[in-house]
């Protein structure tokens, strides 16, 4: 038997840095500035020169929004805001007595804001609902004033969390009246303004066509404890920009195709139905011809590149590689993304116009500097889903591949004839829908027209012959086979009552009252296992949650050599809405990075840094004794009003999936600790997020919302997996067999941990613990007397099987087994 490493505190007795702080604020800091988006620079007016007058205003500037609240907050050690990188970067700020006020200003907001939470849990709301159904919004600040710098950066900031979506109102989507107010004076009194936007998603930009003054737009989204710095060394030039937008960001927010229906838009927070199938993002605006103000994969740099394409070629197993090569045709070093796209004929099947198939990002070239980048897509890439034949297919025809440095200036590079239909993969039908559902469709007059403006554009270019039929087609077995290993062999030695523990997680001090924040041995974490089986073997692990760094107590007491129980106030805002009395003990104190959120992350398009950013997490991951990080988050961008979209990376499934696979490489090359990828499938509304049902084609499921978990589960292998808390198609996630085992198991391959998100069966009486076991969860977090008590109930009724139960706990056994926890 393994000996199990005995329990040590996780925090230290003193609050000095400790020696990972340094280079890890250092990563997050290169990560936040190549992550950057520089969306307008006219008339060159950034970089910024050094020890310059700048007129500093914006509700960001001194509370820079690191990134979103919720679950997915990190309580780091401190965060830098734009003013403070900005001197230290040595610019000389005009506007002190503003930034002054404004801090004043939020003082008195941040406490009126801080008592009404208290009043709501005084009254009978748990601290979670309490905090998340009041999200903090920042003041406008006081008008603003002329002096004596030429230059003036306004930053627009906006707060978005978990459990609440967004609005198309002033102060969040929009500038409400006062900020319009302030900017218009802003750009009357300066004649070269800079507009920066602190907001983890989408906001609206049409005061650009209002303000000519405005001369440059930089996205910084919610860029980590390290922002200020970073954004000093982009609007500097220490760091040439580099990022690319992985949304569409549209002219009205009307023109999203799901604007009038989602979430509490259309009043109802009960049904969302995707009726916009597959026309998601750039797939809507690309294919319906409708012009976005900056669009997918856009962003500028202080330099300028040439990209050239040299090669496209097919090889033996229908793999298309394109050789570019991306020259640095400026003044100063930089990088730049070169974008691969497909163009998809239509055939039986209404497709899309352009689909992302492939990406890379150069390393930082200098003045003329070349280098050739190969980028490669399969065939699976550009297949569609036909659900008549129940299959992956690619429809014969001509396909277009077009390569660039955004979809909007990509073009044409070759074509690619496919003579014959061809089946990649075939699959049984999952998740079913249970009604009409009427679903947009791009005009067929526009499709034509779109296919013959892509052949006449192929006039001279390669035309390449892409013949699958030598490549075989996948029948996909739905036999479920678990190894008859050592995992499975300990299983057998326990008894009933451990296995019904193990199922859980372990409902200690609060359990699902205490909501992210229910773990023992590392104060903060999320969730244990059980310590039922500690003897015979079966350690008890520790979850944290993510996707931004690791959650847990910046710092905790201590009190005869254990952690004292802390309030489930100390888990968010730094502690900073505790009302109590002061607690007993010694501090211990756990300073973990803030990096910058996923969308910012995915906008880098640098799958190299993710995956060292995902090193960096293994790494504290192992320093503070947890075994699964409750990230990377990958729902779809499906529209900007999404609270948590800041979690996630893209409207895209593919670079989604490429961005979660490459995080999870980096904290699984620490051996013993493991991601989870969540949320499993169809999280994109935080409105009523445990009831609402996902309303939606099985094709439309599919290509957008399992396609990017696929590419993280083949080119990842993460440890976990986590559930959403929505139904699909009238089934929650977390009960969905066609979900956990059909698909994500039987076609994926995904072989780990499935585990459910924090009191999904807290719900309604249709989810259960039991039905999650039998859908192939593998522990239903963070574990209550009450799922215990069904698992009990439903075991001696037969409607759970113990063979079920012991499939699901020897899962949970062979990735302990596997894990730190041993010595």
């Amino acid at each position: 038997m393994k000996a199990i490493r005995p329990g040590k505190l996780s925090g230290v007795p003193y609050a000095e840095p400790r020696a990972y702080e340094a280079p890890h604020a250092a990563l997050a800091r290169r990560a936040a500035a190549e992550g950057m988006v520089l969306l307008k620079n006219e008339d060159r007016v950034l970089p910024l020169a050094p020890g310059s007058r700048v007129a500093l205003f914006g509700a960001g500037a001194t509370r820079t929004i690191k990134g979103g609240t919720g679950s997915g907050d990190v309580n780091e050690r401190a965060s830098v805001t734009i003013v403070q990188g900005m001197r230290d970067a040595g610019y000389i700020i005009t506007t002190q007595a503003w930034l002054d006020d404004f801090d004043r200003q939020y003082a008195d907001a941040r406490r009126a804001w801080r008592d009404e939470i208290l009043r709501d849990i005084a009254g009978g709301k748990n601290f979670f609902d309490a905090y998340s159904g009041r999200q903090f919004a920042m003041p406008a600040g006081a008008p603003a004033f002329a002096t004596e710098a030429d230059t003036a950066i306004y930053v627009i900031s906006r707060i978005a969390g978990e459990n609440a979506d967004r609005y198309a109102a002033g102060s969040d989507y929009y500038l409400s009246e006062q900020e319009h107010r302030t900017l218009k004076d802003i750009c009357r009194l300066y004649p070269r303004v800079v507009v920066i936007i602190n907001a983890g998603g989408v906001v609206d930009l049409s005061f650009l066509d209002e303000f000519s003054a405005i001369k440059a737009v930089l996205v910084i989204s919610q860029p980590g404890m390290e922002g200020g710095h970073a954004v000093a060394d982009v609007l500097s030039g220490a760091v040439s920009p580099s990022g690319k937008l992985t949304d569409t960001w549209a002219f009205r927010y009307e023109d999203y195709p799901n604007a009038a229906t989602f979430s509490h838009n259309n009043g109802d927070v009960s049904h969302e139905r995707y009726g916009e199938g597959v026309y998601v993002g750039y797939r809507y605006f690309d294919s319906f011809g409708v012009p976005a103000r900056y669009g997918f994969g856009y962003g500028l740099s202080y330099t300028d590149f040439g990209l050239l394409t040299e090669e496209v070629a097919v090889a033996e197993n229908g793999t298309v590689r394109t050789s570019v090569c991306v020259t640095n045709r400026g003044a100063v070093p930089g990088r730049e993304v070169a974008q691969v796209y497909a163009a998809l004929p239509d055939g039986r099947l209404e497709k899309e116009a352009r689909r992302l198939v492939a990406f890379a990002k150069t390393k930082l070239l200098a003045p003329g500097e070349t280098e050739r980048l190969t980028l490669t897509f399969a065939p699976e890439d550009a297949a569609s889903f036909d659900e008549e034949v129940s299959a992956w297919v690619l429809e014969k025809g001509v396909y277009g591949v077009y390569v660039g440095t955004s979809l909007g200036k990509s073009a044409l590079a070759a074509t690619l004839a496919l003579p014959e239909d061809k089946a990649l993969t075939r699959v049984g039908h999952i998740c079913p829908l249970r009604e009409q559902l009427t679903l947009l469709s791009c005009p067929a007059e526009k499709r034509a027209a779109r296919h013959a403006a892509l052949l006449d554009a192929a006039e001279g270019l390669p035309r390449l012959t892409w013949d699958l039929a030598a490549v075989p087609t996948r029948t996909v077995d739905y036999t479920v086979t678990d190894p008859r290993d050592e995992a499975a062999a300990l299983t057998d030695t326990l008894t009933t009552e451990q296995l019904v523990r193990l199922a859980t997680g372990e409902p200690q001090w609060g359990g699902a009252e205490m909501l992210g924040s229910a773990g023992v041995m590392v104060p903060g974490s999320a969730a244990q296992t059980s310590a039922c089986a500690m003897e015979q073997g079966v350690a008890n692990l520790v979850l944290a949650d993510g996707p931004a760094g690791l959650r847990l107590l910046q710092h905790y007491n201590v009190k005869d050599g254990k952690p004292i129980k802390m309030p489930h106030e100390f888990s968010m805002e730094h502690g900073e809405l505790y009302n109590g009395p002061e607690l007993e003990g010694e501090k211990y104190y756990q300073f973990c990075t803030a990096m910058p959120v996923g969308t910012l992350l995915a906008q880098s398009w640098d799958t190299v840094l993710l995956e060292r950013m995902g090193d960096m997490i293994g790494e504290e991951m192992e320093i503070f004794g947890v075994q699964l990080w409750l990230a990377p988050g990958m729902n779809i961008h499906r529209n900007p009003l999404c609270g948590r979209n800041f979690e996630y990376f893209a409207e895209d499934p593919l670079l989604s999936g490429r961005c979660a696979a490459a995080i999870t490489r980096g904290v699984q090359g620490h051996p013993g600790v493991g991601v989870t990828i969540k949320h499993f499938a169809c999280n994109n509304q935080e409105d009523n997020r445990m009831a609402s049902d996902s309303i939606l084609t099985e094709r439309t499921l599919r290509e957008i919302y399992l396609r990017g978990f696929e590419i993280a589960i083949r080119e990842g292998r993460p440890a976990a997996i986590m559930t959403s808390y929505n139904l699909i198609n009238g089934v929650h996630a977390a009960n969905s067999y066609d979900l956990c085992t059909r698909a994500a198991r039987c076609e994926f391959g995904f072989d780990g941990l499935i585990m459910t998100d924090w009191s999904t069966t807290n719900v309604d009486e249709n989810c259960t613990a039991a039905g999650c076991i039998r859908a192939g969860n593998d522990s239903v977090m963070p574990g209550t007397p009450m799922d215990h008590e069904n698992l009990r109930r439903e075991l001696e009724a037969g409607t759970l099987t113990l063979a079920e139960l012991k499939r699901s706990i020897a899962r949970l056994v062979r990735f302990t087994l596997t894990s730190n926890r041993y010595e």
